[in-house]
């Protein structure tokens, strides 16, 4: 174990990473209160920038010594950089400090020593569900990544994790950032109002009711910086398969949104169609995200025609208690200039129709419309639509219509509009008032569950190995 100075140069942390662990010496954060807080995370084995988004911001009931258990590795090297430019931004820096281990038997050490009771978990998911079992079976809360599970067998294990949380009173909780974006928040609660949106269709297997689709690239900026990914995140062995990963989000939606608030089942999900396609990555561009040279061997099964074939890509069509639903998620390399990832989103109701659009016309950001059923007559219509946004306003602040073609866009102030980044920040928050609370909305443990077992199912029928 080695003191160094609380953030180490990228060359330090190189070197301090071949040590057996390192301790980077707390910063007291300026008007922290003596009072001891009460939540204390443990970072475990971070692999994901997501890891260190959780720490984007400051949280007065969270301390500031964060302990982090992982291997000796570039993994770990990046997330304490990342963590390092938080702290040293000039807007709103933060004040962490990183208490990192780095021997072979971190996860040993973490379960024995139990330094904080938070166990964020957001890296490779080769071992993933392992993580979250074995950080339950230590009486320890768990805050995780999607997805928590890769494979049929994970999610018997899962099954068995919120078994043992609830008999240990803890609480096991996914990451899922996509119901902070507001676009989304928007379109579900216009879902709500009868006078509004009528109620959800049933859709049909042509025209679902509800769908979601999404799309991705490898090469990103994050946090203001290019993304140095891992070189394992391109094997869909330890990083999931495409239809099993990003479709976390978009099922948990058509769950949220369709569904608010109900406990489901997992006999409400009928798989109808899954399948799966890959991304060619080069040589090239595998280097211009990686660093490496040439893919690893682990990887070379999975080159063709002198590309890397990444199974990112899936789509699946389910009904869920008889709604047609659709989820897709496409990953390519680099977004055009000026471009990032995208996302579509639909709503059927009987009087309207709700659209998250995100493409050129947008300028690639997220926008709702609300487009009126050619049954229902125009004025009524206008007159409901505008009552229900004065009300949602009130929650919602400077959020307005107006009305473009024969549609109404709903227009969103650059304040709520606070982007990917800070939407981990506002999941921790709602999971800490659930671990304030003792406990979780009744609905969200079985739906959580139902939503991976949709995602199995989809899986399987992909003919994912």
């Amino acid at each position: 174990m080695r003191r160094a100075r609380p953030f180490p140069s990228r060359r330090e942390a190189l070197s301090l990473m071949t040590l057996a662990g390192c301790l980077l010496t707390a910063i007291p954060m300026e008007g922290q209160s003596a009072a001891k807080p009460r939540f204390r995370f443990i970072t475990l084995d971070p692999g994901h920038f997501h890891a260190s988004l959780v720490q984007k911001f400051m949280n007065p009931d969270v301390d500031t010594l964060v302990h982090v258990f992982a291997p000796a590795s570039d993994d770990v090297t990046q997330h304490l950089l990342r963590i390092e430019a938080f702290n040293k931004r000039p807007d709103k820096p933060t004040h962490w400090a990183e208490d990192v281990y780095t021997g072979k038997d971190y996860l040993e050490r973490m379960l024995a020593t139990k330094p904080g009771n938070i166990v964020v978990i957001a890296g490779n998911n080769a071992r993933k569900t392992e993580y979250i079992m074995r950080s339950i079976d230590a009486g320890l809360n768990v805050l995780a990544d999607k997805p928590m599970v890769r494979t049929p067998a994970d999610l018997v294990q899962l099954q068995k994790a919120f078994k043992t949380a609830q008999a240990k009173h803890v609480l096991l909780y996914d990451i899922m950032t996509e119901r902070s974006e507001v676009t989304t928040q928007l379109q579900r609660e216009l879902s709500l109002r009868l006078d509004v949106f009528g109620t959800l269709t049933k859709g049909t297997a042509d025209q679902p009711a509800i769908s979601k689709e999404s799309v991705h690239h490898f090469s990103k900026i994050v946090a203001g910086a290019p993304l140095k990914r891992p070189e394992w995140f391109f094997d869909v062995r330890q990083e999931g398969e495409g239809i099993v990963d990003v479709t976390t989000h978009l099922v948990d939606l058509v769950q949220w949104e369709a569904f608010p608030n109900v406990t489901l089942s997992t006999a409400d999900v009928h798989m109808v169609h899954a399948s799966r396609s890959a991304t060619p990555v080069t040589r090239a561009q595998f280097k211009q995200v990686t660093g490496a040279d040439d893919y690893p061997a682990y990887l070379q099964r999975d080159v063709k025609d002198d590309a890397l074939q990444v199974y990112s890509n899936g789509s699946m069509d389910y009904t869920l208690r008889g709604v047609h639903a659709r989820v897709s998620v496409k990953w390519n390399f680099e977004a055009p200039t000026g471009t990032g990832d995208t996302h579509y989103s639909v709503m059927r109701g009987t009087k309207a129709s709700l659209i998250i659009r995100q493409g050129a016309p947008q300028g690639y950001k997220p926008v709702l419309y609300v487009e009126r059923a050619p049954s229902v007559d125009s004025a009524t219509f206008t007159t409901a639509l505008t009552v229900a946004v004065r009300e949602l306003a009130k929650r919602f602040p400077g959020v307005t219509i107006r009305p473009e073609g024969a549609a109404w866009v709903v227009v969103v102030p650059a304040a709520l509009d606070v982007g990917h980044e800070a939407h981990f920040g506002q999941v921790t928050d709602r999971y800490l008032g659930y671990l304030r609370a003792g406990s979780m909305p009744a609905w969200e443990v079985p739906n959580m569950l139902v939503k991976y077992a949709t995602i199995m199912k989809a899986y399987e029928m992909s003919g994912a190995k």
